[in-house]
């Protein structure tokens, strides 16, 4: 997993509450257990037309939004079925940070599994931002998680709060099994106490 300490990239802005995972990644698409190659249908049903070009109307066919990695969404983003595939397209395209008031709890496990940081901001910080994104095309965020700070542009800047074991997971790019092999040795000594009573009798 890819460390995330601090980041300033563009920020792109999706208009819409209770964005849920079908939309993010529609069903006929979950075809691969794999996480690369979903980023190219990331919000396919609004971002394509019916003949498969892109929608011109849709923010990610739109300037400066094709590079963003900062998403600034509404309430309940990620909400619906639990399908990981969610996270992975959202991460494939090259979206690192999501900011919105309310995630999905499954959606937001899933996100910080892969090295997505979702962050909660209200509701009005969020109006804010979206209005700024939507003044200026291109406009750049710093997301800084060791600070615990979102700064941008004149007065946008905002503190926010993170679960700590999540925060440290981010930084430092550990995936649960890199948290499994950091007690590697204490597992190891309990296999050897474990195995020891048998030792005698089991055959070399």
């Amino acid at each position: 997993m890819r460390p995330l300490r601090r980041l300033t990239a563009v920020a792109a802005a999706i208009d819409r509450p209770n964005v849920d995972t079908d939309f993010i990644i529609p069903k006929q698409f979950l075809i691969s257990i794999e996480h690369q190659g979903f980023g190219r249908n990331l919000f396919h049903d609004a971002r394509y037309l019916e003949d498969g070009r892109e929608n011109p109307e849709f923010f990610l066919n739109q300037g400066p939004n094709r590079q963003a990695q900062i998403l600034v969404a509404r309430e309940n983003f990620g909400c619906g079925s639990s399908r990981e595939h969610a996270a992975w397209a959202l991460d494939d395209f090259g979206f690192r940070v999501i900011l919105a008031p309310s995630f999905g709890d499954i959606f937001r496990n899933n996100a910080m599994n892969c090295g997505l940081a979702p962050i909660v901001l209200p509701a009005g910080d969020i109006d804010r931002l979206i209005r700024a994104i939507a003044a200026k095309a291109g406009l750049e965020l710093t997301v800084d998680l060791e600070a615990k700070r979102i700064d941008g542009p004149g007065d946008l800047a905002w503190s926010f709060d993170y679960d700590e074991e999540r925060r440290q997971r981010l930084m430092n790019g550990w995936d649960a099994i890199d948290l499994t092999l950091k007690h590697e040795a204490a597992i190891a000594d309990y296999e050897r106490s474990h195995n020891a009573p048998w030792q005698a009798v089991l055959p070399d």
